[in-house]
């Protein structure tokens, strides 16, 4: 006989939990009104399952949780929520919680993830026990959304933080790729150590490496002193690699070394170099494709690769727009305690439009709108054009804002179709726009163009595009 556990202060609650579950063959449940009352309890009837609110009357689920933790590691426990904001889903996930569910709950669901929870239980309580870690009050991480994807995502980010697992975040460009790492160091064991991100396609090849590693004095034409790397400097902190799909295989083969024994050479240099670093990496590459296709080392695909989060795109979560739009006027608000709103009609265009830049392009035209909007509200005719879809994208003459619109669409189209060939004439048109209104910056450039600096070299020593236009 199963024994459930739920502790709640709402008596309408244990009453529905008593319909749900109180017959059920096979499953015996008793109720607590409180963290108090249940911590007193749990060591006589040794539950199967606990399931309680996170906000109670006299200590919290997540302070119940913890001292649950203190006595017993292997109880599976299920919080619910009315507030399914990312800190709760970080902090239950990360103090060792089995899983969370929003209130109110769909009452299948509910029994499907009791049925795999005590699933979990018989099979010797595999439920990893997290240490309570640094505490970050209001430490506002900027990743929305309430959507199902998201919340599998910020689970994943409270797992990881309280491990020194390396991991692997994929997804498309704008995704939000760089802020779920951050999430990860901020609630870390590490997160009183340094961080450092690199984004290894904005560095050059030939220099990518003794910014990682440091050289030694007269290591090539130049090396006029030693240098520390950024491995040496972020020693017992955390490590972000944006872009990994773009690094050369020679330092790939470094970077592999690291993982497996902690050690590199700087460039120049025969002594190994000893570090502690957690690694994290992003990249918006098919790494698996590229590892059949020789770009990219197969068993640095699988070190990295221990624990990995997808970001959806924001055309996959399209319900939290709302909210990402409301977060985005109040952070870019002059008075963020009175921040603009957004008409009805505005609000649903922003739902409907496709997102090729996915959060980061949202974020932008909700600064656009709060620049062009007139009176307290935004109204249609404040979203950018490509939003309202007016802009004339057979143009190949495309300037500012359009063009990355524009831009990010044809190599989104031209991934996902790789059997069609872009027209030559308009991506060629649409590189020499892009270097045009960045001055040459090919960082910028590359970024405006939703790719990344190593694609947009091939696509300029391609097309033959003047040496003129390029600045390093």
């Amino acid at each position: 006989m199963d024994k459930l556990l739920l502790i709640d202060d709402e008596a309408d609650v244990r009453y529905s939990f008593e319909r749900i579950f109180g017959r059920k063959d096979g499953l015996e449940l008793h109720t607590a009104g409180s963290g108090e009352a249940a911590l007193e309890l749990i060591p006589q009837l040794k539950p199967d399952l606990v399931i309680m609110d996170v906000r109670m009357g006299g200590i919290t689920g997540i302070e119940t949780l913890q001292r649950l933790r203190e006595f017993d590691s292997k109880t599976p426990v299920i919080l619910m929520t009315a507030f399914g904001t990312t800190q709760t889903a970080i902090q239950a996930m990360k103090h060792g919680a089995y899983d969370y569910i929003l209130k109110p709950f769909d009452v299948p669901k509910l029994e499907e993830m009791v049925g795999k929870a005590l699933d979990a239980a018989r099979s010797m309580k595999q439920v990893v026990s997290y240490e309570p870690l640094l505490e970050k009050e209001d430490f506002d991480l900027g990743i929305i959304g309430q959507s199902a994807p998201m919340q599998e995502v910020f689970k994943t980010i409270g797992q990881l933080a309280a491990s020194d697992a390396t991991a692997l975040i994929t997804g498309e460009s704008g995704t939000g790729k760089e802020l779920v790492a951050r999430a990860i160091y901020s609630h870390s064991q590490r997160s009183s150590q340094p961080y450092l991100a690199i984004n290894c396609a904005a560095i050059p090849e030939n220099l990518l490496e003794s910014e990682l590693f440091g050289h030694e004095k007269g290591a090539f034409t130049g090396a006029n002193t030693q240098r520390i790397g950024k491995f040496e400097q972020c020693d017992g902190g955390t490590i972000f690699l944006d872009e990994i799909g773009d690094m050369t295989l020679a330092t790939q083969t470094k970077i592999l070394r690291v993982l497996q024994n902690g050690t590199f050479e700087r460039v120049g240099g025969n002594q190994p170099v000893k570090v502690d670093v957690r690694v994290i990496a992003a990249t918006n590459k098919l790494l698996e494709k590229a590892v059949e296709e020789g770009e990219f080392r197969e068993d640095l695909f699988y070190r990295l690769n221990v624990v990995r989060i997808q970001l959806p795109a924001l055309r996959e979560r399209r319900g939290d727009i709302p909210q990402l739009v409301s977060y985005f006027l109040t952070k870019n608000s002059s008075n963020p305690k009175q921040p603009k709103t957004v008409q009805p009609d505005a609000l649903a265009k922003l739902e409907t439009h496709d997102w090729p830049g996915n959060v980061r392009e949202l974020e932008n035209a909700v600064q656009r709108a709060l620049v062009m909007a007139k009176g307290d509200a935004i109204l249609l005719e404040n979203l950018p054009p490509e939003v309202l879809n007016v802009a004339d994208a057979a143009s190949p003459n495309v300037d500012g804002d359009d063009l990355a619109g524009l831009a990010s669409k044809l190599f989104r189209w031209a991934r996902n179709n790789p059997d069609l060939k872009v027209i030559p004439a308009v991506e060629r048109e649409l590189v020499i726009n892009a270097l045009k209104e960045t001055g040459g910056n090919q960082v910028q450039s590359a970024k405006l163009l939703g790719i990344t600096r190593a694609t947009l070299r091939k696509r300029i020593e391609k097309f033959d595009i003047k040496q003129g236009l390029m600045v390093e």
